[in-house]
C-alpha cells in the first residue's frame, strides 16, 4: 500500500486502489483502543436517473434510503444484531450524495470488519421485509415533515433549484416509496454498490496489509461498469423562487438565507472553494464579525445563528440560518454588510483572525475517528485531498473573500426560507 505522509498535520495515510476498483485508506491511531470502520458508495438519494450501457433508468425518489435500511438484513438475521453482540456499535445513513455504513469497536475488529463488508456487498430482500420496511419509512417521513427544522432546509432547497434532485427529500415521499419492491433495490444495489463506485476507510491501530486481505477476501474479485447520472437540465445561476414560507408550530420565525453560486466541476478547486466560501461567511456574519455583534445585541438573532457554506455535487451555496422575529431585517443587513466589503475590502485582521481559527477547527477535527473517515471519503468522491487543506488556506487573501461576497452574496441569487408561527398565519 502507498503511504502518503502530510507532514503539516502530523499524518500518516495508507492508501491503495485494489484490483476491484474498491478505494481503501487506513488511517493508523497508535496506541488508541478504539477503532471506526466506514464502507460508503458514491451514491445518494440524488442518483435517481442514471444510464447504464446505454439504457436510461428513473428509480423512485427515496430508494437510495429504502435500500440502506434494508442492507442489515441477512439470509441468517440481522447484521445489526450480530454485531453489536461482539461489543461494536453499528450503524449507517444516507445523504443526498453517499451512502454509508460504520461501526466503531475496540474488540473484534478483524470478524466486524468481515461482517460489514459481506452483509454490504451481499443483499438479501424479501417481499415481506420490503413490505414491512414501507410502513417504517413512511413514519419517518411525515416525522421529518412535522419537524419545523426539516421543512426549513429542505423548503429552502426546493425555493434554490429549478431542475436539481436536490429538490426532493432524501427519503422520498410517502408516495414514491410505494413503487419500490425487491427488484428494484436488486437493481440498484447491483449498479452502485460496485467496488469500484465504493470507499473503506479504517481509522484504528492495525496493519494495513491485513486489512487490504480482508477487503480482497470478502469483496467481488472483479467490478462492474459506472452508471452515468443525470441530474437534469442545467441550473440558472437565479434561484427559482426567491422566497418560501410555511406556517407550523413555532414560538418565533425560524428563517434560512441562502446565496445560490454557480456549480464547481471536480477535483481540488472544490476543497478551495469550499475554504473560501466558509471563510467568507465567518467574516461576513460569523460569531467573530462586527455585524453578528450588531445583530445580536439588537436582538434581532440569538446564539443559536450560524452561518456555512456547503457544496453538493458540485451544487454551493452560502447559508445563514437561525431565529428572529424579524428575519427580513437580518436579511437586509447582511446584504448591506456585504454590499460595504465589496466597496471597502475585507478587514486584514479580522481575515487573519478567522482564517486561524478556521484552520485549527479542521486540524482539531482530525481527531474524530468518523469525521476524519467521512472527509477522506468525501474528497475522493469530489475528485480531491482533503488532507491538503493546509495548503489551501495559503491560496486564500483578503481579495479573494471581497470578490467571492462581491460576486455571489447579492439579492439576484438570494433564497429566503421561513417557517412561521401558525397564530401569524391567522
Amino acid at each position: 500500500m502507498q503511504k502518503n505522509t502530510y507532514s503539516r498535520l502530523d499524518l500518516t495515510v495508507y492508501s491503495d486502489t485494489l484490483s476491484n476498483g474498491l478505494r481503501l485508506y487506513v488511517i493508523p491511531k497508535r496506541g488508541f483502543s478504539k477503532k471506526y470502520a466506514f464502507f460508503a458508495t458514491n451514491y445518494g438519494s440524488l442518483d435517481t436517473s442514471f444510464s447504464v450501457g446505454g439504457r436510461k433508468i428513473r428509480s423512485p425518489d427515496g430508494i437510495a434510503h429504502y435500500l440502506e435500511h434494508k442492507m442489515f438484513d441477512t439470509e441468517d438475521g440481522h447484521a445489526l444484531q450480530a454485531m453489536s453482540a461482539t461489543g461494536a456499535s453499528p450503524n449507517a445513513f444516507t445523504s443526498y450524495s453517499i451512502t454509508a455504513y460504520h461501526f466503531e469497536s475496540t474488540d473484534s475488529f478483524a470478524e466486524n470488519l468481515r461482517l460489514l463488508l459481506s452483509f454490504v456487498s451481499v443483499p438479501y430482500f424479501t417481499d415481506e421485509t420490503v413490505e414491512k420496511e414501507r410502513g417504517i419509512i413512511s413514519q419517518e417521513i411525515r416525522m421529518y415533515e412535522d419537524s419545523p427544522g426539516s421543512r426549513l432546509g429542505e423548503n429552502l432547497y426546493r425555493a434554490m433549484y429549478r431542475n436539481h434532485p436536490l429538490r426532493v427529500n432524501i427519503a422520498g415521499t410517502v408516495e414514491s416509496i410505494q413503487q419500490i419492491d425487491p427488484q428494484m433495490l436488486y437493481a440498484c444495489h447491483h449498479t452502485f454498490y460496485d467496488p469500484s463506485n465504493m470507499v473503506l476507510c479504517i481509522a484504528a491501530d492495525e496493519d494495513p496489509e491485513a486489512i487490504r486481505s480482508i477487503a480482497e477476501e470478502i469483496l467481488p474479485p472483479s467490478s462492474g461498469q459506472i452508471p452515468e447520472r443525470d441530474y437534469g437540465d442545467s441550473e440558472p445561476i437565479q434561484p427559482d423562487r426567491p422566497r418560501i414560507e410555511q406556517y407550523m408550530e413555532v414560538s418565533m420565525p425560524m428563517f434560512a438565507l441562502a446565496f445560490k453560486c454557480p456549480e464547481i466541476p471536480e477535483g481540488q478547486e472544490r476543497l478551495r472553494q469550499e475554504l473560501l466560501g466558509d471563510l467568507a461567511a465567518e467574516i461576513l456574519c460569523g460569531d467573530s464579525s462586527p455585524l453578528y455583534q450588531k445583530l445580536y445585541e439588537q436582538g434581532l438573532i440569538d446564539s443559536g445563528f450560524g452561518v456555512g457554506y456547503e457544496c453538493i455535487k458540485g451544487m454551493p451555496n452560502v447559508s445563514f440560518a437561525g431565529d428572529s422575529d424579524e428575519p427580513e431585517t437580518v436579511m437586509e443587513e447582511i446584504l448591506r454588510e456585504a454590499e460595504r466589503i465589496s466597496r471597502e475590502g475585507v478587514d486584514p485582521s479580522l481575515f487573519d483572525r478567522v482564517r486561524r481559527a478556521s484552520l485549527g477547527q479542521r486540524i482539531r477535527g482530525l481527531d474524530s475517528f468518523d469525521g476524519v473517515c467521512y472527509r477522506l471519503t468525501g474528497s475522493y468522491f469530489d475528485g480531491s485531498d482533503y488532507f491538503l487543506f493546509p495548503e489551501c488556506y495559503d491560496t486564500i487573501n483578503p481579495e479573494d473573500i471581497r470578490l467571492f461576497i462581491a460576486e455571489h452574496i447579492v439579492t439576484e441569487q438570494a433564497v429566503l426560507s421561513l417557517i412561521l408561527p401558525v397564530q401569524q398565519e391567522a
